[in-house]
């Protein structure tokens, strides 16, 4: 089952970016600040989903002014202002930084993929820089949305890894049995996700795993109703719980509360729930896939075969799931270090920022002689 577009959410997207459009427009007759001021062309902030999360976090460090604004952020998953805007901006001399994530492409999208991908291309190709959030996320970008000229680099999404930490140092098991977690917000579209999981579940508790199975998030009504009558027909009510969703205050508590971190999205371009998994120390268990593989490598959770394929969503079985929880849990303390330890060397919110703040401030330093 893929993800459509229905008329009304286009509707409503036309009207915002219209919004969006005016906004810019207005903003002829502000004067551009001298120190730093971030606009973040429409887009929000939020708990759940990549592009809320990665907003809410950037706006912790770089506040948003909404007028007389000297540089301008966009997320390609919110692509809100439309091509006059990003003329206006270009004319202004006003830099344009582009967070490039993932593509629309047949294998999730059911609606105009080609159309969406035209137009997350409009600033994607206008940006002075692009942060590709993957390896995977560049090589999408380079086959959907064309070849870029302008300058960019490749920069993993980051966690604060002093708020994600194990309970305890050194990767010692927590439970008497062994808790799998599954985060974020699973719209129908990914019931496949939950399906995957329960289905490998069931492989591992007859391997002999004493195994249970969290989620926690925002749950589709019928992606959640459906997974539990899964549950049941499969033996496993009792050992598939959902708690709700939560906000990020909240998570550090929920990946502590687990023992390792299911993610069997299909090419998932740079989930923030699997950084977070990993700084709490939480071995992962992925499809093998998108950009997840990128994240978590070899030494701190298993990959299960999964084909980079564009046409159709594709799931590792569930024999191949449940022997890798088996795998998990029998290696655990040596997976959740290299969890924890990758986490804090590669992926710490202070090396994201800090390539933010050094990129924002070298496009101003260049613009700064050019009139507002």
């Amino acid at each position: 089952m893929h993800l459509d577009d229905p008329l009304s959410k286009r509707l409503l997207r036309q009207a915002y970016t219209a919004v969006c459009g005016a906004q810019v427009l207005c903003n002829l007759a502000v004067p551009r600040r001298e120190q730093l001021a971030v606009y973040y062309g429409g887009a929000r902030r939020g708990d759940f989903g990549g592009p809320l999360v990665k907003i809410k976090r950037l706006r912790e460090y770089f506040p948003e002014v909404r007028w007389g604004y000297n540089l301008v952020y966009l997320l390609s998953n919110t692509p809100y202002l439309p091509g006059m805007a990003l003329d206006i901006l270009k004319w202004r001399g006003i830099p344009v930084v582009h967070n490039q994530n993932g593509v629309f492409y047949k294998a999730w999208y059911a609606g105009d993929w080609a159309a969406q991908n035209r137009r997350m291309a409009l600033s994607y190709h206008a940006a002075d820089w692009v942060f590709y959030q993957s390896e995977f996320c560049k090589r999408a970008a380079d086959r959907f949305l064309g070849a870029r000229t302008g300058r960019g680099e490749i920069l993993y999404n980051a966690v604060d890894t002093n708020r994600f930490r194990p309970q305890a140092e050194g990767g010692g098991k927590m439970h008497n049995d062994y808790c799998f977690l599954i985060t974020g917000k699973i719209d129908r579209h990914l019931y496949y996700r939950l399906e995957s999981t329960i289905d490998g579940l069931r492989v591992a508790c007859d391997g002999g795993l004493n195994a249970r199975l969290k989620v926690a998030g925002w749950i589709e009504g019928e992606a959640r109703t459906r997974a539990e009558d899964l549950a049941r027909k499969l033996g496993l009510a009792d050992r598939v719980e959902f708690t709700g969703a939560y906000t990020q205050e909240q998570a550090p508590g929920i990946y502590r509360n687990a023992d390792a971190y299911v993610m069997t999205k299909h090419n998932d371009p740079c989930p923030n729930t699997v950084l977070e998994a990993l700084a709490s120390g939480l071995p992962i268990l992925y499809s093998d896939s998108g950009g997840v593989p990128e994240l978590a490598g070899t030494e701190a959770g298993v990959a299960l075969p999964c084909p980079e394929d564009w046409d159709a969503t594709q799931t590792p079985t569930a024999e191949a799931i449940g022997e890798g929880m088996l795998r998990i849990a029998a290696g655990h303390a040596a997976f959740a270090d290299a969890a924890r330890r990758r986490a804090v060397e590669r992926f710490d919110i202070r090396h994201w920022i800090n390539r933010h703040q050094a990129v924002f401030q070298d496009l101003i330093a260049q613009r700064r002689c050019r009139p507002n």
